[in-house]
Formats: structure tokens, C-alpha cells, sequence
């Protein structure tokens, strides 16, 4: 019975949605080039805003707790689990003091309004999934970029996103490029909940009524542990809070 209550319901969403995308494309094409980089982040916190403001046409709650404040002064290496394409603007909002850039595969940098753009020139990196020479030296120059301005990198190590919420092996590759280059930052393990839900029939209708939650968990100094342990650590932490 949802799943037939949706179809209007997900074609008002998706009108909506594209309108949304439509004009902040062409406002962070604005910002950006007339006024800067912080213009443009305003615009893009202003986007991700009214992107889960559409989600609410679907009954699509969100809820955020983090364990302790955030440092300010230093980069932050945010490590997720990863269950839909909404748990990026999600993060954005969030955590938008700490100026968060994305490690996405590179199908994402074409042929998608304001998403597209937002990630070739928000800072955030593009990797060939097929080609891990290139998505390593890209990660590592985030890795340096999110040292050098103390901003924050996002990376799911899963690679892909769980289409049903359990998690996916971590591949730590990624993750262990970031610490290598931003040594002193520290690692923040999130994890997603419910996101998943929104695709539960496939791509088209979405899912009503997802309570999404986002929960951060305390911050973990790079320098304090050796790789091996951090990253078998952060895992455990992430997949602790999965329900």
C-alpha cells in the first residue's frame, strides 16, 4: 500500500528536488566565480538545507547527536557508513563549520545539477573507482588540503552505499591515505541510519516516512594510535551504533 501511495507523492518530490537543483546550480556558479570560495559555501550549506526541506514531502525526519564538540583548530577526518545519496547533504549541514569535502566516485562530477558542480569545484575529489593510483594520489592531495586550511574530508570506506543498512566490508585504503597526509587531524566516526530506507523499492518510488538519525562519536586523535588500531577501532565504532 506504500509503495503505491508513493509514485505522486516521490513525482512531487522529484519536481521539487530538480527545481531546488536547477536554481542552486546556477548560484554557485555565481558565488563562486563573483565573490569566492566562502560564497560559495554559503550557497551550498543555503542547498543542502532545502534539499532535506524536500525530503520532508516524503515524512523524512532527521536526527543528529555527537558526542563531544568538535576541535576547531584542527582538520577532521570524518569516516562513515554509507546507505544513500541523502547522507551527503546531511553531513553538510551538520558539520558545516567544519567545511566538509567528499571523496565520491567520479560519475558523480557530470550530468547532475548543483551536485556535480559542487563536487569538481567545493574542494571535495573525484576518484576512478577502476584506477587506484588515481584515487590514492587524489586522496592524499585532500589529505594535504584539509591539513593546510583545517577543514574536513568525508570518506566511506564501504565503497558503495547498503541498500538494506548492513554494512558493507571496510577498505581502508582511503581512509589510511587521509591520516597519512593530514597526520594531525582527528578521526570522527559517523554513523548513518535509516537513509537506506528512502530506496527501499529501488530508485523510483522513494520511501515514506524515513527516520534518519546521524550520530557522531568522539573524536579521535591521528597521532595517539597506529594505523591498524585506529582503523579497526573506528569501524567498530561506526558499526556499534547501526540498528
Amino acid at each position: 500500500m506504500q509503495k503505491i501511495l508513493s509514485y505522486p507523492i516521490s513525482a512531487l518530490f522529484v519536481i521539487c528536488l530538480l527545481i531546488v537543483l536547477i536554481i542552486f546550480h546556477g548560484l554557485q556558479w555565481l558565488a563562486l566565480n563573483i565573490f569566492g570560495y566562502q560564497a560559495h559555501k554559503k550557497v551550498v550549506d543555503s542547498m543542502v538545507w532545502w534539499i532535506m526541506l524536500c525530503t520532508g514531502i516524503l515524512g523524512t525526519t532527521y536526527k543528529f547527536k555527537q558526542e563531544e564538540e568538535l576541535p576547531e583548530d584542527a582538520p577532521i577526518v570524518f569516516v562513515s557508513n554509507h546507505q544513500s545519496m541523502f547522507d551527503i547533504p546531511m553531513i553538510i549541514w551538520f558539520f558545516k563549520k567544519q567545511h566538509p569535502k567528499f571523496v565520491s566516485k567520479k560519475e558523480l562530477g557530470q550530468g547532475i545539477p548543483s551536485v556535480s558542480y559542487n563536487l569538481k569545484h567545493g574542494g571535495s575529489v573525484l576518484i576512478d573507482r577502476k584506477d587506484a593510483k588515481q584515487a590514492l594520489t587524489v586522496i592524499k592531495g585532500l589529505g594535504q588540503y584539509i591539513s593546510k586550511f583545517n577543514r574536513a574530508a568525508v570518506i566511506f570506506p564501504e565503497g558503495t552505499r547498503s541498500r538494506d543498512g548492513h554494512p558493507k566490508r571496510f577498505s581502508e585504503n582511503g581512509v589510511k591515505m587521509l591520516c597519512k597526509f593530514a597526520p594531525n587531524a582527528y578521526v570522527v566516526p559517523l554513523t548513518i541510519n535509516n537513509s537506506w530506507k528512502l530506496f527501499r523499492f529501488g530508485n523510483f518510488p522513494l520511501g515514506l516516512g524515513a527516520k534518519i538519525s546521524l550520530y557522531a562519536h568522539k573524536p579521535v586523535k591521528i597521532k595517539d594510535y597506529d594505523f591498524e588500531t585506529l582503523f579497526l577501532q573506528t569501524e567498530e565504532t561506526i558499526k556499534s551504533k547501526i540498528n
